[in-house]
């Protein structure tokens, strides 16, 4: 009787999973449309070492530990880098511009990236120095923006203020609200 009793059992299991695994559907619209619904990527990718280049040569370096996509949303697709990232820009085979912060956002559509937290931007040949908590930056553009407060580190002056923009090299910059010690030049 007990042996009858766990062969109809396992019949009804089997039965059952065959029922689930044939229920199941390969749409990848009904995959994308439920991810979008509860809010998860569609895609995951750890340890990120990610190389750009133009016409052969290197233009950048994208390194981050965590990379989430999101290109799943319609209205705003997007990427997002929760444990840091750090960006590499070249000129002409040289380290130029690197920039570093805790959380990065990057909208695909826009071109427009937000780095959060201990951001910061070095110009390796005129080392300058940026460092901020939020910093917006347009790649179509190449133009950074920030409303938060922020220091300005030059080979003969240090700037403080609250609010910068300027080219994504440190170049041509506007600095809203400083205080400290300026050398300027007059014509």
């Amino acid at each position: 009787m007990i042996k009858i009793f766990k062969k109809i059992t396992k019949s009804i299991a089997v039965l059952l999973g065959i029922v689930v695994l044939f229920s199941c559907s390969n749409d990848s619209k009904k995959v994308r449309d439920f991810l979008v619904d509860k809010n998860l990527p569609v895609g995951t990718a750890k340890d990120v070492y990610h190389v750009y280049k133009d016409s052969g040569r290197i233009t950048s370096k994208l390194i981050t530990p965590l990379m989430l996509d999101f290109s799943n949303r319609n209205a705003h697709p997007y990427s997002k880098f929760p444990d840091g990232i750090k960006i590499i820009n070249f000129t002409n085979k040289i380290d130029s511009v690197t920039i570093t912060g805790d959380f990065a956002l990057n909208y695909s559509r826009t071109s427009i990236s937000e780095i959060i937290g201990n951001v910061v931007v070095i110009n390796h040949k005129d080392k300058s120095r940026l460092e901020t908590e939020q910093l917006f930056w347009d790649e179509k553009t190449k133009y950074f923006i920030s409303e938060k407060a922020f220091k300005l580190t030059k080979d003969s002056d240090t700037i403080y203020g609250i609010g910068f923009e300027s080219k994504d090299d440190l170049t041509k910059h506007l600095a809203k609200k400083t205080v400290g010690k300026l050398e300027t030049l007059e014509d």
